[in-house]
């Protein structure tokens, strides 16, 4: 019997380092950066359009672009080398607060910018 349980705990063990092996932890990917991101500002319509330049990191990702001042945005999908071609329109203005999302399989990374035309300036961060 106490044979029975040295070799119930070896194979335990056994079992625990090669299912252990097998999960491999992801690695986490940067946010967007903001100089590859490009706005086009409607100031008319009160829109705005986002597309990135891409990074493989994001191919195929989910792609959510959120106006945190106005409660709305626009969902997307990454072409397979990550980049975005501009969106739908969507309401925003100069000085909004546009959070930039990528969902891939593995990662959730997110980049907030406040809005201009053209690239946003990197530097100037959303509120917390």
């Amino acid at each position: 019997m106490r044979h029975l349980t040295r070799n119930a705990w070896l194979a335990a063990i056994a079992l625990a380092v090669v299912l252990g092996g097998c999960i491999t932890p992801s690695i986490p990917i940067p946010p967007p950066d903001a100089d590859l991101m490009d706005f086009a500002v409607d100031l008319g319509a009160g829109t705005a359009t986002f597309a990135y330049e891409g990074d493989a990191n994001y191919a195929d990702a989910i792609v959510y672009v959120y106006n945190r001042d106005t409660g709305t945005g626009v969902i997307t999908t990454a072409d397979g080398d990550g980049r975005v071609t501009p969106t739908d329109p969507f309401p925003a203005t100069v000085g909004d607060e546009i959070a930039v999302t990528f969902e891939t399989d593995e990662n959730v990374v997110s980049t907030c910018v406040i809005l201009r035309e053209g690239r946003p300036d990197g530097t100037q961060t959303c509120n917390p």
